[in-house]
């Protein structure tokens, strides 16, 4: 039995794939949902840039490789332009490049393309409530493969202590927690807190590093050079 949003309203989901089949396949499970409903799709980013402000979704499923515009720029354009739409981007291999810089320009979370029908729903309500999917041992590992690409401390110790200067020490230890790939329930464990409290110093380090959400605390985390 499919879960309900609170306001019983469907999450509006746009589908954006240069393959047909895999969009159709896409569509048949998602409208099969009472809670979530396809408004749109396109078969790459520029097609999909013209037509989601038209559609209007909570969330984008957006293909990394794709002709004209790939999936990166798309979701950087999207970001760029304030669109409201949560990204979930797809990618066929686990540590993708493309499927990193995705998330640094603005993506959600990502998904494996192959992943099955109960994954994909689970991750598409996780987006749409604010909840980033990229599992914390997946963060782990992809992290371990592109730091080494990553500048240390993004403008040297001076701008990095700048741009972290907001944050409590408690704060600080919660955010070089999550950048370890720690969940929130080992957070509170490993901290000596509630785990509600865990989610509030996380609502509080977002606003105040204006980051979108998880996936973009631990990218931080990696370029101010917090995590030593």
């Amino acid at each position: 039995m499919s879960q309900s949003s609170p306001e019983d309203v469907p999450i509006r989901v746009f589908l954006v794939d240069d393959q047909e089949l895999v969009r159709a396949g896409f569509r048949m499970v998602l409208d099969a949902q009472d809670d979530m409903t396809v408004v749109g799709e396109a078969g790459d980013g520029t097609a999909a840039l013209a037509a989601i402000p038209q559609a209007r979704p909570d969330v984008v499923l957006m293909d990394i490789r794709m002709p004209r515009m790939d999936g990166v720029e798309a979701t950087r354009r999207l970001s760029a332009a304030g669109e409201l739409p949560k990204v979930l981007v797809l990618t066929t291999f686990d540590l993708d490049d493309y499927a990193f810089a995705a998330l640094k320009a603005g993506a959600s979370g990502f998904l494996l393309k192959d992943a099955g029908p109960a994954e994909l729903l689970t991750a598409i309500r996780a987006v749409h409530g604010g909840d980033a999917v990229v599992a914390p041992s997946t963060t782990r590992r992809m992290l371990d493969h592109v730091i080494p690409h990553l500048p240390s401390g993004a403008g040297g110790a001076d701008a990095a202590k700048e741009r972290l200067g907001p944050l409590t020490d408690r704060e600080r230890e919660v955010m070089m927690a999550v950048a370890r790939g720690l969940s929130n329930t080992e957070i509170a464990a490993e901290l000596f807190l509630a785990e509600a409290t865990v989610k509030t110093h996380i609502g509080r380090i977002l606003h105040k590093l204006g980051l979108r959400d998880r996936v973009h605390m631990v990218i931080t985390a990696y370029e101010t050079g917090l995590t030593g």
